[in-house]
């Protein structure tokens, strides 16, 4: 294990309510700036808090809505619609440096910026949409800060995760509940997967799925991927350690007989190496 990814590791060790999500998206965004200085840009979050103003209010609906007002009026925070998946948009850093993010990364703001400022903003994971839930009193406010951070009924969800999906769908009282700061990371990591397996960056979808792993042991999915990626990396030996552990595991799998082929043909060109 690199000291990078060690580092990650211990961010993630603490308990899920004591992670420090910022510091751990920071880290996970080293695999795109391997020099980031980290604690500058939780310095940014906290001029952000400071410059807002939101706390001049004890009132939580004002507050909730001057932040609104501060990041996506004033400070020009927006969903890059035009460069969705380029990998500066699930980089925290980036998000920051340009006001310009997805749908989570734009919700990570949101709810950092506004737990300086006294606000309780949690992460919610619509299928295809990231969203976040204000709580004001005893009621949730849901906001979609992908675009300017406006206010959503349920109705309007159903709509964004139709458009998303491409599909209309029913949603139930538990797409909405609170995703963990551990399932927020695992979200972030596949979204800048996804975005360096199409790119075919196979060390930084490498480096990427080594966090994954560290977030969650037990996703053999990602133990196949990386099987993967290793192979295109020439690693050959590790990466059929990882096909065959996934194929010892799921056996049924319906890419089981596809990978044990592969497996075979990458026996073969080992032997006819030696």
């Amino acid at each position: 294990m690199d000291s990078a990814l060690r580092v990650f590791a211990r961010t993630l060790g603490a308990t899920d309510a004591r992670i420090d999500l910022a510091r751990a998206a920071l880290r996970i965004a080293e695999v795109e700036y391997p020099d980031l200085r980290v604690d500058d840009y939780l310095g940014v979050l906290d001029e952000l808090a400071t410059k807002s103003g939101a706390r001049r209010t004890d009132d939580s609906l004002r507050r909730l809505h001057r932040l609104r007002e501060f990041l996506f009026e004033e400070e020009g925070f927006r969903g890059n619609a035009e460069a969705y998946y380029d990998p500066r948009n699930s980089c925290l850093n980036e998000v920051l440096d340009r006001r310009l993010g997805i749908p989570i990364t734009l919700s990570l703001v949101l709810m950092e910026v506004g737990r300086r400022v006294g606000l309780e903003i949690a992460g919610v994971g619509l299928p295809g949409h990231f969203i976040v839930s204000a709580k004001v009193g005893e009621d949730a406010i849901l906001l979609d800060p992908f675009n300017a951070g406006t206010m959503l009924t349920h109705e309007a969800c159903a709509e964004l995760v139709a458009r998303a999906v491409g599909r209309r769908g029913t949603l139930h009282n538990e797409h909405f509940a609170p995703v963990s700061k551990r399932q927020f990371l695992i979200r972030m990591l596949n979204n800048l997967k996804a975005v360096y397996w199409q790119q075919q960056e196979w060390r930084k979808t490498l480096a990427i799925i080594d966090r994954l792993l560290v977030a969650d042991d037990t996703s053999l999915a990602d133990v196949r991927d990386r099987g993967t990626v290793l192979n295109k990396l020439g690693e050959y030996h590790r990466g059929l350690a990882d096909w065959e552990r996934y194929l010892s595991q799921c056996p049924q799998a319906p890419d089981a007989e596809a990978l044990r082929g592969h497996v075979r043909r990458t026996r073969m060109m080992l032997a006819s190496l030696n």
